[in-house]
């Protein structure tokens, strides 16, 4: 989700909206004028890993402030700017004010092998309450092991989210919540996609629905 301006009908089939402040020219302004029951997930993404904001002090700022506003019930903090020492404050910040945390990662080339994919979710637990892990597939084998590590994680209490990017993994946003994935990506319509594979709101809810 980019902009919480003019919002389409279809936002009442989602459970939680995220919104990608670096997308936005001045997301605190759209964030006050926002006035729907939705919660809020507040995103900064950094530009090495898909977003539009460099890595540096005001980022974090940003994001900090955006968790005064009520409708804000969770952030997003990539595993890579905890470990680099600008995002930790934000996680700091979250806890304070009783904020969930999604530490992700997004790997916009490859898979990481089997043992890689359980130990970045096992550490992103650690540091926020949802682990969530974006890989590309390259090979069906690809799709299996993320499916697996998410199982896995699953089954010793961890909570995290997980996707395959990409063409060849795009039926994993419908099937990982079977394996444990706690939270889908969609956007309002297909014209507004910020991950190659992505389905519609509408799409990714009915196809989930019915086989469910």
């Amino acid at each position: 989700m980019t902009s919480l301006d003019n919002l389409p009908t279809s936002v009442n089939q989602a459970d939680a909206i995220e919104f990608r402040m670096d997308l936005s020219l001045d997301p605190l302004a759209e964030l006050s004028q926002y006035s729907l029951d939705i919660p809020i997930i507040a995103t900064n993404r950094v530009a090495h890993e898909g977003g539009n904001y460099p890595e540096n002090d005001s980022r974090i700022d940003l994001l900090c402030a955006a968790m005064s506003n009520p409708s804000v019930k969770a952030i997003d903090v990539e595993f890579s700017s905890i470990t680099s020492g600008h995002g930790q404050r934000a996680i700091d910040h979250a806890r304070k004010h009783d904020i969930s945390t999604i530490i992700s990662t997004h790997n916009f080339n490859s898979t990481p092998s089997l043992l890689e994919l359980e130990s970045i979710l096992t550490e992103s637990t650690k540091i926020g309450d949802v682990g969530k892990l974006s890989v590309t597939a390259e090979s069906p084998s690809d799709i299996t092991n993320l499916l697996v590590a998410t199982w896995n994680q699953t089954q010793s209490g961890n909570l995290v989210a997980t996707m395959s990017m990409g063409t060849l993994g795009s039926h994993s946003r419908v099937i990982a919540p079977f394996y444990g994935s706690k939270i889908g990506y969609a956007p309002l319509d297909l014209n507004t996609t910020t991950a190659p594979g992505q389905y519609s709101l509408e799409s990714l809810r009915n196809l989930i629905k019915s086989l469910s």
